[in-house]
């Protein structure tokens, strides 16, 4: 399933077209999307940029077009050269790997280049150069066993990163390191923030009816702070004005159980805020 398709099956469980998604997952993954229902849409802007996890499973000893199984292979290694790697050049580049490096993104990607998405240019045929950007990868390590053949190594990765890092890159990297080619086979999202696979639904559990979201004051509080102010303040915010008070970072606002805004510092002793909730929230 594409996001979309998952967009399109929840609006019917909720009963409602205003439903958003915070972060398009390939269509060869699996796991963890973030939707916003009705008002809560506002919210996912500031759900993107959290950090992520993701599991995947790592194939050296071929390269292929979109750095995964559904691209068409490019090179093949040599047996000869893939049976000279052990599991301590693997680790060596995995740890060059991990920090704060400069990667460029996978060219199927849907990075812009002159208004034009990178993935169609790639699928029409044309080349594609991305300038390297930096993110972070805080935890890039195997699990389980390394399964050798003689035609390619597989390996199972956790990564922990922050957004905008691009799996697929750090497969292909891998491999282009240790001169065999590298992509990824499987690849599944566990969090994005403190948003946990774990708790999410399954599609496949879904009845229309019977979807219960969270609260927008529970959702927002995993992601950023939150403080209470009073009725009247509230009021001032959903009217476009400025009140007292001071925070060091983008942060909720609250009044008697509702969501009331996303406010930013103004000067010292005032905030402003950058999105309004005139329903309190709906939920994500």
């Amino acid at each position: 399933m594409t996001s979309h398709d998952v967009v399109a099956k929840v609006r019917k469980l909720v009963g409602t077209r205003k439903v958003g998604h915070a972060g398009t997952l390939d269509p060869m993954a699996t796991g963890l999307l973030v939707l916003g229902v009705e008002s809560a849409t506002k919210l996912l802007t500031f759900v993107v940029g959290q950090a992520k996890t993701y599991e995947a499973t790592i194939r050296l000893g071929s390269s292929t077009v979109t750095d995964d199984r559904e691209g068409a292979v490019l090179e093949i290694a040599a047996q000869d050269n893939l049976g000279r790697i052990s599991r301590a050049d693997i680790d060596a580049v995995i740890a060059s790997l991990t920090g704060v490096i400069n990667q460029v993104p996978s060219a199927v990607s849907a990075i812009k280049v002159d208004g034009e998405r990178a993935y169609a240019l790639v699928r029409a045929g044309e080349s594609v150069e991305l300038k390297p950007r930096s993110v972070t990868v805080s935890r890039f390590e195997i699990i389980g066993e390394i399964r050798k053949t003689a035609e390619h190594i597989d390996l199972d990765v956790i990564v922990d990163c922050s957004s905008g890092t691009y799996i697929r890159a750090l497969a292909r990297d891998l491999g282009s390191a240790l001169n065999v080619g590298g992509h990824l086979t499987e690849l599944r999202r566990t969090k994005i923030g403190n948003f946990d696979v774990a708790d999410a639904l399954k599609l496949s559990e879904g009845v229309p009816g019977s979807v219960e979201v969270i609260s927008s004051v529970e959702a927002v509080s995993k992601f950023m702070p939150v403080i209470e102010i009073s009725s009247e303040d509230a009021l001032a915010l959903r009217q476009g004005k400025r009140i007292k008070g001071s925070v060091e970072t983008e942060t909720a606002v609250i009044s008697e159980g509702n969501l009331v805004a996303v406010v930013v510092a103004n000067d010292k002793a005032s905030i402003k805020s950058l999105v309004v909730f005139n329903d309190g929230g709906s939920g994500v």
